[in-house]
């Protein structure tokens, strides 16, 4: 957790205040972010041979290179979509965003919450899009930004977590190996609609930060 001063709590309860909104399809609200994925190939090579005992195997593993997923979810309704890709460049950044809004065709304005990432800005549009297109994709996202260090309160790393147990806590040695695995079960988790239930509210930032909040300004301690 970073820093609690001014700037941490006005980006936090700004959050919190987005995630309480009803469900709104002109104003989705999505979160997003991005992870290495380390691909790992697998080595066996046997022990050698002891009288009397039992032939083992030693498990050894062998880099083959990493890549990133990139994802977002849509907490209210369960809609998700992820992409894997060998880097996170601008590029990459840019690509996604436009599949997002092609999800969302007839959203007045996408609000997406992410980190402060110097990637994730529409100047990654203007670098990888005429200028036209470039400011139509801008035009249709309201980005916002979780305070430095407070990943926890990006509700996508909740889905990271899913993931991380179902599938990317294991060996897998290809980049196109992995995309298979990893798209197959974001497919089979939209389809089940799951959701996420946020229960982390202003209110309970308030009390349980009072300490903080006071050190901002005392007046906070009626929080308490």
């Amino acid at each position: 957790m970073g820093t609690l001063d001014s700037r941490f709590l006005a980006r936090m309860e700004t959050l919190l205040a987005l995630y309480k909104l009803p469900y709104d399809p002109n104003y989705p609200v999505i979160c997003y972010d991005e992870r290495p994925c380390f691909l790992i190939g697998e080595k066996v090579a046997p022990l050698v041979m002891q009288s009397g005992r039992v032939r083992r195997e030693h498990y050894a593993y062998e880099k083959m290179g990493s890549c990133a997923l990139l994802a977002m979810i849509e907490p209210l309704t369960g809609q998700r979509l992820a992409q894997v890709h060998p880097q996170r460049t601008k590029k990459e950044y840019s690509l996604f965003c436009q599949a997002v809004a092609a999800m969302y065709p007839n959203a007045i304005k996408i609000r997406m919450v992410q980190d402060n990432l110097n990637t994730h800005d529409t100047s990654a549009f203007y670098e990888n899009l005429p200028a036209d297109e470039a400011l139509a994709l801008a035009e249709r996202f309201e980005f916002y930004y979780t305070p430095k260090s407070a990943s926890w309160l990006n509700m996508i790393e909740i889905e990271f977590s899913a993931l991380s147990r179902q599938c990317l806590n294991r060996r897998i040695p290809t980049i196109e190996k992995l995309e298979q695995e990893i798209l197959a079960l974001v497919a089979e988790r939209t389809e089940q609609k799951i959701k996420i239930d946020w229960q982390f509210s202003i209110q309970t930032a308030r009390s349980k930060l009072n300490s903080h909040y006071v050190a901002v300004q005392s007046a906070n301690e009626k929080f308490k």
